[in-house]
C-alpha cells in the first residue's frame, strides 16, 4: 500500500487570494486560540503549524531597540529634507534591515510602528522630532514615501508592514493619557485627519495606533473616526495596535469605563485589534476578553473580525508563504549603500537659516568648534545603536585638519565638597569594560537596568573634577573624567557609569538646591537626595548631604580663549534628546538653555564671526541679529557630523527646508492644550505674527530665479508650471514650493497653504521647469454648514517661491465651486459642535460610543456662533437637547436673548440628555449665538415652525 500525502488545506494554498485562506484558517482556529491572538504576544499554534507573532518593531529612522543598526537623522530631519524620494531610499534601507536582523534574531517584528504622522502644530510637544512636519500635504508626502520604502515593491509580497502613529490630535505629553483635544470639525478634517488620510490612501500602510489622549472627550482607543474614517479610506484589511499599557488607561487612569470587560469590549468593537499591555504576559488581556465574552459585551464574530485584520498583515508578509517570499533572503545590513544613504539624508537635512557671507569656509580656515553639542552624536529614545559614530568636531578635523581646529567643550568644570571638608571621589577602574545602552537588543529598553559593576563614588581629599552641564530649568548631568556620567542604578548607588544620559526614566539627571550655604544634590530619576555613607555614595530618602560647588573653570572662559584664537567660531548648541523636551516631557519655552546661551555670548564677544549651528529636536528662539551665520539640523543619526562639516566647507549647498514655523517668542505661541488652529491661528497656515524663520524657510550657497508662472484648469485638474533657474556659482538644490490662497473666502482660510513642491538639482545656469498637476480638490474646505467638502467658486492665489514667505511668482485662476449657502436649520437642526466661531467652549462626547457635545471650560462661560442660518418662512419654537445644568441662551445677530433654556433640575449623568423647549419667532437668514453657562453639556438645537 502507498501512503497518500494529505492534501494542502486551504489556508496553507497560495494559489488561492488571501480572503478564502484566511476564512479557512478562521474555521480552524478554537475560541480561545483567536482571543490569544488578539495580544501583541499572539502564542503559536502548534496544531496547525503557525507561528507566534509579535505587533510591533520600532522603526522611525532606523531598527530600534533591537542593537546595532543603521541609524538616519531624526524624523523632523527627514521632513528637513523636503525630499520623497530620498526618505522612500530610507525606508527601504529600515526594511531591508528589519529583514536582516530578523533573519539572526526572531526578536526582530516585521510590523513596524513607524511612521509617526502627528503634526507639529506646537513646537513645545516634546516628541517634536517624531514628526515631520506643521503642514499636512508635506506630512502625508514624506510618510507616503517612507511607507513605500518599508512596504518594498512586490506587488503581493511586504517586506514590512508599517503602522502609523498616534491617532489622533495627539501633540501633548503633558497628563496626555487624561487630556481630552477638543477639534472641531473643519480642524479634525482639514488638518489632523488629512495626513492619515492621504497616506493611508496612497496604499502602503498596514495599520495604524491609536493615542494615549482623549479627542472630544473621548479616548481614541474607543474612537467611532477608527470605523467612519480611518476603514473607509482603504479596502485593505488595516491592523490597529493599541499603545502600549493604553487599554488599561481606559480604566486605570481615564476612568472612562467601570471594568476592563467594557473597555477592552469597546475597544474591540470600535476597532482595536491588537493589545498592547502587560508586556510580554498575556493573560491579563485574555482574562479580560473571556469575561467580555461572557458577559454578552463581545461575540466571537468579533474576535473574528480582529484576528481577520491581523492574519491580513501576516499573510501579506509572507509568513504563509515563505518558498514565495521574495524578501524572505534579504540581508542589506550595515552595507556602504546604508552607510553612503544614511550621510547622504544628513547633509540633504541641514537648514541654513541665515547667512551673511562668513558660509562656506574658505579651506584655510582657522576654526574654535565650541558647544556642549559639538562633540556629541546623540541619540533619541527611538534611535538603535549606533555602528558608526561622527560628532561636528570629528567631521571638522576630517574636512580641515586637526591642527586647524580648537575645541572646547564648554562644560563647567567642578568639584563637590561634602560638609566634613572632603570632595566626591569617581575611583578609577583601569580595566572597566565599556557597555553602551542597548547594544545587546531588548523588546522593552524601559527594563534595562543600570550598571552596577562599577564602584560606587567615595570621597577624598582631592576629589575628582566633574563636568557639568546645565540642559535648562536647572536639570544637570555630571560627567567623570574618563567620559562617564554619574547614574544612579537599582541598589541606589551613584556610579560613574553611563556612556550616556538615557532611558526611560532618565537616571543621569540631577538638580543643585540651595540648602544653607550650600547645596543639596537631588537625584531627579529617583527624586532622591545624594547622601554619603561609609559604604560610599547613594541616593536615599534622610539624611541628605549639603555640598559646596567648587568651580575650577567656567566653560564661557573656555569657549572664550579657543574663540579668540580662531578665524571662525562655530557654536554646537541644541538638545540631549533625552532631557527636557522628550517623550512623557513637554517642554516649557522655546529659549535656548541659559548655560549654552552664555557660551554663544562668550564667543560672540571674544569673535564676531560666530555661526551657530543648531543641532535639535525642535525650533529654538535665538537671537540671529549678530549672528553672521546660522544653521539647524536635527540629531542626524550616524553620519550627523560629517554631513553638517561637508555643508560648512561648502563641498554641499544646503537646501532643507524648515518643515514647521520657528517662532520669535514664546508670547508667540497658543496654549499647548489648544488644537484649534484656525481659532488659535497656529501654524504658518494661519499665523498673522512675524515669525522667526518661517515654514519652508532655507538659504543656499546659489541663487535661484523663478519665471513664467502659468496656470489652466482642465477635468478637474489645476496645471501649474514655472521655471527654475540656477544663477548663482555652484551646483545646488532648490526646493520649489507652490502655494494657494482663497481670495475672498466666506470663512476663515489659510494665510498659504502648501499645494505640492519639488527639490531639484541645478547646475549654474541650469533651467528646470516644472510642473506641478493638483487636483481641484485641494482647493476644498469642510463646510459646517453642509457636512462635507465644498470648493468655493471664486478667486485663488497661487504662489510659488522658496518659502511660505519668499514668494517669488503669482497669479490668480478662478475658480467655479459650489455656491455658499445658508444653513437650512428648520429641517435639522444645529448640530452643537458644527459651530462657524467659538470662546469659552470645548468639544465633549455626546455618549461613549459617538457623537459631539459642547460645553463650557470648567463649567464657565461659553459662546457658540453658527453663520447665516436659514429660518425660511419662519419659526415658532426651539428645542436643546442639554444634559447636566445650566443655561442655554439665544440670540440672533447680536441682538438681546430671545430665549433662555435650562433643566429644571440637574440632569443624573453626563449623557442623560433631556430636551427642552422655548418659542421663538425669527424668520429668514441670520447669524445664530448661544451662550452657555455651568457645566451644562450642549448636543443639539432644533427650530421648529
Amino acid at each position: 500500500m502507498t501512503a497518500h500525502t494529505p492534501p494542502t488545506p486551504p489556508f496553507r494554498d497560495p494559489r488561492l487570494p488571501f480572503a478564502k485562506r484566511i476564512d479557512d484558517l478562521l474555521s480552524r482556529l478554537t475560541r480561545e486560540e483567536k482571543t490569544a491572538f488578539l495580544h501583541q504576544f499572539a502564542p503559536a499554534v502548534e496544531r496547525l503549524g503557525i507561528a507566534a507573532f509579535r505587533t510591533g518593531q520600532e522603526a522611525l529612522h532606523g531598527v530600534a531597540w533591537m542593537g546595532p543598526a543603521t541609524v538616519f537623522p531624526q524624523a523632523v530631519g527627514l521632513g528637513a529634507t523636503w525630499n520623497p524620494e530620498l526618505v522612500r531610499r530610507v525606508g527601504d534601507a529600515v526594511s531591508k534591515e528589519v529583514r536582516a536582523m530578523r533573519a539572526k534574531d526572531d526578536r526582530v517584528g516585521l510590523n513596524v510602528w513607524a511612521p509617526t504622522v502627528n503634526l507639529l502644530r506646537h513646537p513645545l510637544w516634546g516628541r517634536n522630532e517624531e514628526g515631520y512636519s506643521e503642514d499636512p500635504k508635506l506630512t502625508s508626502a514624506i510618510a507616503t514615501a517612507y511607507t513605500h520604502g518599508l512596504r518594498g515593491d512586490h506587488p503581493t509580497y511586504w517586506r514590512t508592514a508599517p503602522v502609523l502613529k498616534h491617532w489622533l490630535a495627539h501633540n501633548n505629553e503633558t497628563d496626555r493619557s487624561t487630556t481630552s483635544s477638543s477639534v472641531r470639525p473643519r480642524v479634525l478634517h482639514e488638518y489632523d485627519l488629512r495626513a492619515f488620510r492621504e497616506t493611508v490612501e496612497a496604499g502602503a500602510v498596514a495599520g495604524v495606533m491609536p493615542a494615549y489622549n482623549l479627542v472630544n472627550g473621548r479616548p481614541n482607543h474607543v474612537s467611532p473616526y477608527l470605523g467612519e474614517h480611518l476603514r473607509a479610506w482603504t479596502d485593505e484589511e488595516l491592523l490597529v495596535c493599541s499603545d502600549a499599557g493604553a487599554p488599561s488607561n481606559l480604566v486605570d487612569s481615564e476612568h472612562y469605563f467601570d471594568t476592563h470587560e467594557e473597555a477592552t469590549a469597546a475597544s474591540l468593537v470600535a476597532g482595536v485589534d491588537s493589545f498592547t499591555d502587560h508586556g510580554t504576559d498575556s493573560s491579563q488581556m485574555i482574562g479580560r476578553l473571556r469575561g467580555a465574552l461572557e458577559r454578552g459585551l463581545l461575540t466571537e464574530a468579533d474576535l473574528d473580525t480582529a484576528v481577520r485584520r491581523q492574519l491580513s498583515v501576516r499573510y501579506r508578509l509572507g509568513e504563509f508563504d515563505p518558498e514565495y517570499d521574495p524578501h524572505d533572503a534579504t540581508s542589506e545590513f550595515d552595507s556602504p549603500g546604508h552607510r553612503a544613504l544614511a550621510q547622504e539624508a544628513a547633509e540633504q537635512s541641514v537648514v541654513l537659516l541665515k547667512n551673511d557671507g562668513v558660509l562656506p569656509l574658505a579651506p584655510d580656515t582657522r576654526l574654535a568648534v565650541v558647544g556642549l553639542l559639538a562633540d556629541e552624536c546623540k541619540l533619541d529614545w527611538y534611535s538603535g545603536t549606533l555602528l558608526h559614530r561622527s560628532t561636528p568636531l570629528e567631521g571638522l578635523y576630517e574636512r580641515f585638519g586637526a591642527e586647524r581646529v580648537e575645541f572646547a567643550e564648554g562644560v563647567d568644570r567642578v568639584r563637590l565638597r561634602t560638609s566634613a571638608g572632603a570632595f566626591l571621589h569617581v575611583p578609577v577602574v583601569a580595566d572597566a569594560a565599556d557597555e553602551v545602552r542597548g547594544a545587546e537588543g531588548a523588546l522593552d529598553p524601559a527594563l534595562l537596568a543600570g550598571r552596577t559593576d562599577l564602584p560606587p563614588l567615595t570621597t577624598d581629599a582631592a576629589g575628582t573634577e566633574l563636568a557639568l552641564v546645565d540642559w535648562g530649568e536647572g536639570v544637570l548631568t555630571l560627567r567623570a573624567p574618563d567620559g562617564r556620567y554619574l547614574s544612579v542604578a537599582e541598589d541606589g548607588r551613584v556610579r560613574a557609569s553611563a556612556d550616556q544620559p538615557g532611558g526611560w526614566v532618565v537616571q543621569e539627571t540631577f538638580s543643585l538646591e540651595p540648602h544653607g550655604n550650600g547645596h543639596l544634590l537631588k537625584h531627579l530619576g529617583t527624586g532622591r537626595h545624594v547622601c554619603v555613607s561609609a559604604d560610599g555614595v547613594k541616593v536615599a530618602e534622610e539624611d541628605p548631604e549639603v555640598f559646596e560647588l567648587v568651580v575650577a573653570e567656567r566653560g564661557e572662559d573656555a569657549v572664550a580663549r579657543a574663540a579668540a584664537a580662531a578665524d571662525v567660531v562655530v557654536v554646537v548648541a541644541g538638545n540631549d534628546p533625552h532631557i527636557n523636551g522628550r517623550e512623557t516631557e513637554d517642554r516649557t519655552t522655546l529659549r535656548l538653555p541659559e548655560h549654552q546661551e552664555r557660551l554663544l555670548r562668550a564667543a560672540r564677544a571674544a569673535n564676531p564671526a560666530t555661526v551657530l549651528a543648531l543641532v535639535c529636536a525642535y525650533p529654538y528662539a535665538v537671537d540671529p541679529a549678530n549672528l553672521p551665520a546660522v544653521l539647524w539640523t536635527a540629531h542626524g543619526g550616524q553620519a550627523a557630523g560629517t554631513a553638517l562639516a561637508r555643508v560648512l566647507a561648502g563641498d554641499v549647498s544646503p537646501a532643507g527646508r524648515l518643515p514647521q514655523t520657528w517662532y520669535a517668542d514664546d508670547a508667540d505661541l497658543p496654549g499647548l492644550l489648544d488644537y484649534d488652529v484656525i481659532g488659535a491661528r497656529q501654524t504658518y497656515l494661519y499665523f498673522e505674527g512675524t515669525p522667526l524663520f518661517p515654514f519652508g524657510h532655507g538659504l543656499s550657497y546659489a541663487s535661484f530665479a523663478y519665471d513664467g508662472l502659468t496656470t489652466r484648469v482642465e477635468d478637474g485638474t489645476l496645471h501649474a508650471s514655472f521655471t527654475v533657474t540656477n544663477t548663482g556659482d555652484v551646483t545646488a538644490d532648490e526646493v520649489a514650493q507652490l502655494y494657494t490662497r482663497a481670495v475672498d473666502p466666506s470663512v476663515p482660510r489659510p494665510r498659504r497653504e502648501l499645494l505640492d513642491h519639488r527639490r531639484v538639482t541645478l547646475s549654474p545656469g541650469a533651467t528646470a521647469e516644472l510642473s506641478f498637476e493638483v487636483p481641484l480638490t485641494a482647493f476644498a474646505f469642510w463646510d459646517v454648514a453642509q457636512d462635507r467638502w465644498r470648493v468655493e467658486p471664486g478667486a485663488y492665489e497661487l504662489l510659488a517661491g522658496a518659502s511660505s514667505e519668499d514668494v517669488r511668482l503669482r497669479t490668480a485662476v478662478t475658480l467655479e465651486g459650489e455656491p455658499t449657502l445658508p444653513r437650512a436649520v428648520v429641517a435639522g437642526g444645529l448640530t452643537a459642535a458644527g459651530f462657524d466661531e467659538q470662546s469659552g467652549v470645548e468639544i465633549v462626547d455626546r455618549t461613549k460610543v459617538s457623537g459631539d457635545a459642547v460645553t463650557p471650560v470648567d463649567g464657565a462661560f461659553g459662546e457658540l456662533v453658527y453663520r447665516r442660518c436659514d429660518f425660511g418662512r419662519g419659526i415658532a419654537g426651539m428645542t436643546v437637547e442639554v444634559s447636566g445644568e445650566g443655561t442655554v441662551e439665544l440670540s440672533l445677530d447680536g441682538g438681546p436673548a430671545l430665549a433662555v433654556l435650562s433643566p429644571a433640575d440637574p440632569t443624573s449623568g453626563p449623557y442623560d440628555y433631556v430636551s427642552l423647549g422655548a418659542p421663538v419667532a425669527a424668520a429668514g437668514v441670520h447669524d445664530v449665538r448661544l451662550r452657555l453657562r455651568g457645566p451644562l453639556r450642549l448636543a443639539h438645537v432644533g427650530f421648529s415652525g
